[in-house]
């Protein structure tokens, strides 16, 4: 969602067809008038600043250095406050530009990008107004979940190319600029504590040992170096000396530069874990209420209240959980409450993958058999269908612990690298088998790797919105939606216990909304939602506790899921009771996914143009 997991503007995955032909086409055939072209212009150059000023949104999509605005293998993104000042000066430009243009005068394709690129520019700069950390969606810059160290490692040991002495070169250069963004870091800690901005005391906590465990590795047997060595070893045009040489230099940087930055941010840390308190809630911000529904809005693109969104949730648990009884029941398990009979079935020796390497690899393996089976029966459900390749890895152990339980980060657009879908794996017990299919079908397919891959793959979609911009109520809508299909198309029919795991995933996402709001609005403790969200699902104390501090630094991201769910359901059932017998189940995913991520206003509106369009014939 790399980098953060889930952002606004987002790099996702693609296809080579993509790369090779997609990324310059129009907004829609037939979008020839001034307006159109202007418009068209202009989201070009928005998606080329963005891209010179996140290099590794860039190399992430491997697109070339003319759409990205000139050279970028060898830089990172400048984290400072002054760089971040910048960034949203040219968004709210951005904007101004955009209003320049006649609407009216668009065509229907134009006015739909129009619609989404100002919405997304217009939430973001809204968020980030609030000048902390990266804003009202994030606004903790170091915590258990946020920080350079979070992401950097891997996206330079898998994503930051090596196949020739230029990129190899830029590695190193790379390595140097990360121990100056980790400074950076620190420098924007400071200033945020000046403001009255501090996490709480255990998200700090979080940090300081997740960045304790990756300085304790060995320069020599630090991933930074031992996967640029390895991939230096595929690289025929380097010779052996050099390559030692490039080995050795990297070495050299992580013990000189990279792990001393490292312990300054552990220094700086722990100096403020004395100042946090142990409140949750970004209530206790600076403008902490109104952070908070600009959170809110930027997550869900509506208008609900955080009292509205409680209710749902409180409304959703309760007939979920109602569901997962009666199933229980029906197989026999009637003693208990209904959290102590999900622990026990939790902990049944036949539910658990063995704690070891060998175990993780065969439930991995097992998560590939299942993507490709659900894979093979997608066009009972859509007309268009994703080619891109999906591989399934473990969350980097150096981040597991902080790190959520899934997440999906997106493809090369040239090809170079699959769709990867990260499950974590630091505690095999925190995945029964019962629970791993639902957690596929909504990282993978149907869920983001499809989503995504169909909107890369799509000719008409302007580059910006395709590969940069991304909305969290329709993303993970889908993604939740795309739980709730898969079992619509009957997966669970033989396997009782993956519906529960489904139905337990669902009401997992509707305390989200319960807990999220709680904490940050209701002032709740993080010991209070973390029994409400237990008492909700029957998760481990150990995995809800990683969510529920997880709601604490991305406040109302986890909000977007069962909002956009419901939302997705709620145009369905419009559509079908319009059309009646002339429902499409296809057409329908094809008009939720074929134009891309959009504000759920947005795609409301195209699904209403689809059974328009089904109503003439």
């Amino acid at each position: 969602m790399f980098l953060t997991r889930r952002t606004v503007l987002s790099a996702s995955a693609a296809s080579i067809a993509l790369a090779a032909a997609g990324c310059n086409q129009p907004a829609a055939s037939g979008a020839d008038s001034a307006a159109d072209q202007q418009l068209n212009a202009l989201l070009d150059r928005i998606a080329t600043t963005f891209l010179h000023d996140s290099p590794e949104y860039a190399t992430s999509l491997a697109v070339d250095e003319t759409r990205a605005g000139g050279r970028y293998i060898d830089r990172l993104s400048d984290a400072s406050k002054a760089g971040g000042h910048e960034r949203l000066q040219k968004s709210v430009q951005a904007v101004t530009d955009l209003r320049a243009i006649s609407r009216d005068g668009l065509s229907d394709a134009g006015k739909v990008s129009y619609d989404v690129v100002l919405t997304s520019l217009e939430n973001s700069n809204a968020a980030s107004q609030f000048d902390y950390g990266g804003g009202a969606t994030s606004p903790y810059v170091l915590s258990q979940l946020s920080g350079a160290y979070t992401s950097m490692p891997d996206f330079l040991a898998s994503q930051h190319p090596v196949t020739n002495r230029d990129q190899a070169d830029a590695y190193i250069t790379r390595l140097s600029a990360y121990a100056h963004v980790m400074d950076q870091e620190i420098e924007v800690l400071n200033a945020d504590v000046a403001a009255g901005v501090i996490p709480p005391d255990f998200c700090i906590t979080g940090a300081i040992n997740q960045l304790q465990t990756f300085a304790r590795i060995a320069p020599a047997q630090n991933v930074l170096v031992t996967s640029f060595s390895d991939r230096l070893g595929h690289v025929d045009a380097i010779a052996a000396a050099d390559k030692t040489t490039l080995a050795q230099h990297a070495q050299t940087i992580v013990h000189d530069e990279i792990l001393p930055a490292y312990q300054r941010q552990i220094a700086a840390l722990t100096a403020l874990r004395r100042r946090a308190t142990h409140d949750a809630g970004i209530w206790k911000a600076p403008q902490g209420a109104e952070l908070y529904a600009a959170s809110l809005k930027a997550n869900t693109t509506t208008s609900m209240t955080p009292d509205e969104i409680h209710e749902m949730g409180v409304d959703l648990v309760q007939s979920l959980q109602a569901e997962m009884d009666t199933i229980l029941k029906a197989q026999g398990m009637t003693t208990g409450t209904l959290v102590q009979r999900i622990r026990a079935l939790s902990t049944r020796p036949d539910q658990l993958y063995p704690n070891t390497d060998a175990g993780r690899d065969q439930l991995l393996a097992d998560l590939n058999t299942q993507v490709q089976a659900i894979r093979a029966r997608m066009p009972e459900v859509c007309h268009t269908l994703a080619r891109a390749d999906l591989q399934i890895r473990r969350v980097p152990e150096f981040t597991q612990d902080g790190a959520p339980g899934g997440y999906y980060n997106g493809a090369a657009l040239d090809g170079s690298r699959p769709g990867t879908y990260y499950i974590n794996l630091r505690d095999t017990a925190e995945w029964p088998k019962f629970t791993l299919p639902t957690l596929t079908y909504h990282e993978g397919i149907p869920g983001h790797h499809w989503q995504i891959s169909i909107a890369q793959e799509s000719a008409h979609i302007p580059f910006i919105r395709s590969a940069l911009m991304g909305f969290n109520a329709y993303a993970e809508g889908w993604g939740l939606y795309s739980e709730q299909l898969a079992d619509e198309m009957g997966v669970y029919t033989n396997n009782a216990f993956g519906k529960v795991g489904y139905l337990q995933s669902a009401a997992f996402r509707a305390s989200r909304l319960v807990c999220d709001t709680g904490i940050h609005a209701k002032r709740w403790t993080r010991e209070q939602a973390i029994q409400s969200m237990m008492a909700a699902t029957g998760d481990k104390q150990s995995s809800v506790t990683t969510e529920i501090e997880r709601y604490c630094v991305w406040p109302g991201q986890a909000c977007g899921y069962m909002v956009g769910r419901q939302a997705i359901n709620r145009m369905r059932d419009s559509a079908r009771q319009a059309l009646g017998d002339r429902f499409d189940l296809k057409g329908f995913h094809d008009a939720v996914l074929t134009n891309g991520s959009t504000p759920l206003s947005v795609t409301e509106t195209l699904v209403n143009n689809w059974v328009a369009s089904v109503q003439r014939g």
